[in-house]
């Protein structure tokens, strides 16, 4: 069984990756029954820009925003920089790349064994943490990633929801009621699992032809291409696919090979595209190795799996060199870290930084170390030397970040959290920090300012509201009074503008 954010988030399921989609079960208003499946769509009817005027980009938009409001607080979500900003940066760069311009994506990661991604309406793509760890190389991950980017620029999704209008409407309408009352700024988390179910039902409706598959497949690879990225990592990570279903069959579900059009044409064509263009090194960034190690552990979590998954990672301290080899000694040290047991994940660090191998990951993890053992003065002097080092990196920046605070030092930790907020303003855990170092400063309406953007950036416009009327309250000044009035008034029409989009599909 997929955990509650793979069931729920899968508002497509993108048959490419999938394996246990006979697994699914929906969480739907009528008495939590599953819904009946329908048979995979014979095909979407003209390939390239989408007329689907039903669900328009600013409804998908709307769907994928509120959906993730709720996604992010499922546990299954992996909230970590360093994996966030990779797989962002990652799908930014091969969207930058494509014959069609691309609004916005946005790369995020579960916590789920089950090799397994999928697109959601709005330009929001999940990667399981299985696929990436089965992955060999970077080639193999951005395949996948270019592929679900081939589905978003295809408006698929938007296809797959109103092809057929009945089903699609009928769909839509209880989908909507969920996000509406989520959308209303209730409390209660039922309402988010609610709209979870209903996206689980859909999941379990909508499927693409092998034609509209093909189309993701061939716009990925020529997205693969032009970004630098090995065109045989598509055909690699096929094969590698194949070989898992194969293995897969009988696990429970349908098997995978009956329930996803990966033909022998598709892996055909991938191969004959990939030779006809001109050949790059299959060669991984550093930062993909720490990713896929950090991910390793970060799926096993404890038990029997994460001594397993320590094992794997032992096994390749003895059987890989380089930046291989540093990155397993770092997936024992992050491991040993969140273990608490320090001293060994001190002497792990020490071997992932032998024979000068180093990482804005083992920096970060370092600085996370120190603090964690109570020396803060060292976990400040650490994070002054990771910055200066890795000036681009969420997760050593929000190490150094975490470090001042820890040592009281808020006063600095503003002023480097807003020189921060010019290089990442759309990065909500910096605000959310902001927010706690003006409280703790005494700059309350300051904090709620900035805790407004916080939620405003996670899709929680109902808070943001709340938050940015009790600073208006607080002020005594015309001119701040008056930009308040202005930003509340601004939320104030988004979230109506969207109320009235979901009312639409819910009538």
């Amino acid at each position: 069984m997929r955990s509650a954010m793979q069931r729920v988030l899968c508002f497509r399921p993108c048959r490419l990756w999938r394996f246990a989609a006979g697994s699914v079960v929906a969480i739907a208003f009528t008495g939590g029954t599953a819904a009946p499946v329908l048979a995979q769509p014979v095909g979407i009817p003209s390939m390239g820009v989408a007329s689907a005027a039903e669900l328009s980009p600013s409804v998908e938009r709307t769907l994928g925003d509120a959906i993730m409001e709720q996604g992010r607080r499922d546990p299954s979500y992996i909230n970590d920089p360093d994996v966030l900003q990779y797989l962002t940066d990652m799908g930014r760069k091969l969207a930058s790349h494509a014959n069609t311009a691309v609004e916005r994506i946005n790369v995020f990661a579960l916590r789920d064994p089950q090799i397994n991604a999928f697109a959601l309406p709005g330009g929001y793509i999940g990667i399981n943490s299985g696929l990436m760890v089965a992955a060999d190389s970077e080639s193999e991950l951005a395949s996948v990633v270019a592929h679900e980017i081939g589905h978003v620029l295809q408006r698929h999704i938007a296809r797959g929801m109103t092809q057929q209008a009945q089903t699609g409407h009928a769909m839509l309408a209880t989908l909507a009621g969920a996000l509406l009352a989520a959308l209303s700024g209730s409390p209660d988390l039922a309402m988010g699992v609610a709209a979870f179910g209903q996206a689980a039902a859909v999941d379990r409706q909508l499927g693409f032809s092998r034609q509209a598959e093909q189309e993701a497949d061939r716009t990925g690879l020529d997205m693969m291409v032009r970004a630098g990225y090995d065109p045989l990592g598509m055909v690699r990570m096929f094969e590698r696919l194949d070989n898992a279903s194969r293995l897969n069959q009988g696990a429970g579900g349908k098997a995978y090979t009956s329930t996803h059009p990966l033909s022998v044409q598709r892996m055909s064509d991938a191969q004959n595209r990939s030779m006809r263009v001109e050949r790059r090194p299959n060669v991984s960034s550093d930062a993909f190795w720490y990713v896929r190690a950090k991910l390793r552990i970060e799926q096993a979590r404890a038990g029997q799996a994460l001594r397993s998954a320590e094992d794997i990672l032992l096994a390749e301290t003895r059987q890989t060199e380089g930046v291989r080899r540093s990155a397993a000694w770092y997936g024992l040290a992050y491991s040993a870290w969140k273990r608490r047991d320090f001293d060994k994940a001190q002497e792990a660090l020490a071997q992932a930084r032998a024979q000068g191998q180093d990482s804005a990951q083992i920096a970060g993890l370092e600085v996370s170390l120190a603090l964690a053992r109570g020396d803060a003065e060292s976990a400040v002097r650490l994070g002054q030397q990771a910055v200066a080092r890795w000036p681009d990196s969420q997760g050593v920046a929000l190490a150094y970040i975490e470090a001042l605070q820890g040592t009281g030092r808020h006063e600095q930790a503003a002023s480097e959290l807003q020189s921060r907020l010019t290089q990442w303003s759309e990065v909500p855990r910096l605000w959310q920090l902001l927010a706690q170092s003006q409280e703790r400063l005494g700059r309350a309406a300051d904090a709620r300012r900035s805790m407004a953007t916080f939620y405003e950036l996670t899709g929680a416009l109902p808070a943001a509201v709340e938050q940015l009327q009790q600073a208006r309250a607080m002020s005594r000044d015309f001119y701040e009074q008056s930009e308040l009035d202005v930003r509340i008034r601004q939320l104030r029409e988004r979230l109506e503008s969207d109320r009235e989009l979901l009312e639409r599909f819910k009538s």
